[in-house]
């Protein structure tokens, strides 16, 4: 049934400013017309709903989520078979947000299309997925690249197959190879069917904080050149201002937290080299309260890498980049939230200021990088335009024009007058459909509760507290940074 979307300010993403008492035709899922309402012709059975007062703007996107990231052990094991399900879920909790797409950056690839599919056939309602599968390069959960900590407690049956199912053959062994023998596994992988390639330009373990570089400028090369050979984007995971500038000159489209660049600020040139190639720069900024309260946490070392962060994000708007909203974001089982190993880091800081919130951290996202002194259009464009563009899919997504699939979020606050109007969401529209947040996710898993306290736990008495602290990036729970 088309549907007519009656007398909102329309604020396209293509236009410098919003229009009002405009009115969007649907139809099929795309958008059929956009103007006043007596140029639109209406077919005969639209349902119309008056959105007076309101404000739609392109439905919201999130460069890199992880819709799978509570990867620890007795997860694993609790869900082992119905990881679909908990990715399902996560994308569930990412539309009621507003997000209609979402990049999901490392998973379990299998279990990641398969929900994908899902979706795009209409079979279960939830954000559009595009995924990466593993990030070439890097070993699985159980392993040093993430929590070293489970080989030799969990039987290693059960933790070779949680790793294989992860990384299947795009894993640490690439390192020893030839350029050339790693475009061939990244061929063979992408043949699998996954939607965009992401590879490793620094590392990942916890005891170097990411310093390390991955693969070589060749083989870098190599691996760009296989994804864009196949008509897919690059992207890769930077730790460092080398490990950022060799993934630029690679060709990467884009690139995810380049503004986490441990304790040295990225340079002037490679700020300008990023700004002049246009490639996508994602970035991953805290508000400044969430700075405040994480400082006060947080080692010497760690504070000056979260610093050089904050500096770098500012000095990317100056620059000009084309900067993408993304932010890790995840679901942590109420169990997890609650460990002391978590609380004192970035993960832990209290819902209004935590970014890696696959809810709401795109909220804290857009006051943050407000705050940094992005402009209100630049934000919106951060969210929708510049995400559709560095992935190539801007065809069908990321502004409301004619012709464009009908992804829609209806605001009731202007988002123009400041980011905290985006969290004033009266209703999501995505392929053309109202979506009915309220009952959003169907299934309440890592969302859930935690039950009520066993008898036996008001008689117990411990005999000493336990729990290391997570560290900085919340899959890598093995190591200090």
């Amino acid at each position: 049934m088309p549907l007519l979307l009656a007398g909102a300010t329309v604020i396209d993403g293509v236009s410098e400013k919003g229009t009002d008492g405009r009115s969007i035709l649907v139809d099929g899922g795309r958008i059929a017309a956009i103007g006043r309402p007596d140029e639109i012709p209406v077919p005969e059975g639209t349902e119309t709903i008056d959105l007076s007062g309101k404000f739609v703007i392109p439905g919201l996107m999130n460069a890199n989520v992880h819709l799978f990231v509570n990867v620890l052990f007795e997860t694993l094991v609790r869900y082992e078979g119905g990881y679909e399900d908990l990715i399902a879920e996560a994308a569930q909790v990412a539309l009621r947000g507003g997000m209609t797409t979402v990049f999901d950056t490392w998973g379990p690839r299998r279990a990641l299309m398969a929900v994908r599919d899902r979706i795009d056939r209409g079979e279960l309602v939830g954000s559009r997925i595009r995924c990466a599968g593993n990030i070439i390069g890097f070993d699985g959960p159980f392993s040093a690249d993430f929590d070293g900590r489970i080989p030799g407690i969990g039987s290693s049956h059960f933790v070779d197959r949680v790793n294989a199912a992860w990384v299947e053959n795009t894993g640490r062994h690439l390192m020893w190879l030839t350029p050339e023998a790693v475009g061939e596994e990244v061929r063979a992988y992408i043949g699998h069917g996954i939607d965009f390639v992401k590879y490793a330009s620094n590392e990942h373990g916890g005891t170097s904080a990411g310093a390390f570089l991955q693969f070589s400028e060749r083989t870098q090369r190599a691996i760009v050149d296989e994804a864009h050979r196949a008509g897919l984007t690059a992207q890769s995971h930077t730790a460092s201002v080398e490990g950022l500038r060799m993934s630029v000159e690679a060709g990467c489209d884009l690139v995810q937290h380049c503004n986490m660049t441990g304790p040295t600020e990225i340079p002037r040139e490679t700020l300008e080299l990023i700004a002049r190639r246009d490639c996508g720069a994602v970035v991953f900024p805290l508000t400044d309260n969430g700075l405040a309260v994480l400082k006060e946490t947080i080692s010497d070392h760690e504070w000056t890498m979260w610093k050089s962060s904050d500096a770098n994000a500012r000095n990317l708007i100056d620059s000009g980049a084309t900067i993408l909203l993304a932010n890790d974001g995840g679901i942590f089982a109420p169990e997890v939230m609650q460990e002391p190993m978590i609380k004192g880091t970035w993960n832990g800081l209290p819902e209004e200021e935590a970014l890696g919130r696959l809810a709401t951290g795109h909220f804290v996202w857009l006051k943050a990088m407000e705050e940094k002194g992005m402009s209100p259009m630049g934000l919106l464009h951060a969210a929708t335009r510049n995400i559709a563009r560095a992935y190539k899919v801007d065809d069908d997504l990321g502004t409301l024009e004619t012709g464009k699939i009908a992804d829609m979020v209806v605001l009731d606050e202007d988002p123009l007058r400041g980011a905290e109007s985006y969290r004033s969401i009266h209703a999501v529209i995505k392929d053309g459909t109202l979506v009915d947040r309220d009952a959003l996710p169907e299934r309440r898993l890592l969302t859930a509760e935690l039950p009520g306290p066993i008898e036996e736990e008001s008689r117990h008495k411990k005999f000493l507290h336990h729990g290391a602290r997570l560290p900085g990036c919340p899959a890598c729970t093995g190591g200090t940074h």
